[in-house]
């Protein structure tokens, strides 16, 4: 004989899936984070910087996973750009989609980050290239072990970003 009570469980539970808004269901649906880290991405921002000084940034605060690759995690928040609240608030990038992070090394207080080629894709403008920069250097130097930055694209350190 069928166990109703035994079933009760799983079928008011996909009721409460099914009846969600898909946001509600990714949360709901996400695993238990044990911990985690917090780290800062750093965004131009209108409102904080009415004359807009190309490379004044700010940072916003992200929750990460725990990770041995902090500064890594870092840059990933950077590249996923403002959240919708935060564009609310202001905030926006200069960086364009689809960059990605090739390597990433700290040493001797210096890191050395390479990106793909999106990063300079039709970027032109003094402020504009400013403003890649600070992004990415002041979130890199969030942390003590950064002292000083290195971009480079694609290996190349020489020609890049340039206005």
């Amino acid at each position: 004989m069928y166990d109703f009570f035994k079933a009760l469980p799983a079928v008011i539970l996909t009721f409460f899936f099914v009846c969600q808004p898909p946001l509600i269901q990714e949360v709901l649906a996400a695993p238990p984070q044990p911990g985690g880290l917090v780290v800062s991405a750093y965004f131009n921002n209108n409102r904080l910087d009415p004359k807009v000084s190309c490379d004044k940034v700010f940072p916003v605060r992200r929750r990460i996973p725990k990770t041995r690759a902090v500064a890594r995690a870092a840059l990933i928040e950077l590249l996923k750009g403002p959240t919708p609240p935060e564009k609310a608030d202001g905030y926006y990038t200069n960086i364009n989609p689809g960059v990605r992070v090739q390597r990433l090394a700290v040493k001797n207080g210096v890191a050395r980050v390479d990106f793909n080629e999106t990063l300079e894709y039709q970027v032109g403008g003094s402020c504009r290239v400013r403003a890649i920069w600070a992004q990415i250097t002041q979130t890199l130097k969030q942390f003590p072990t950064v002292k000083k930055v290195i971009i480079s694209i694609n290996g190349r350190t020489e020609d890049i970003l340039q206005p």
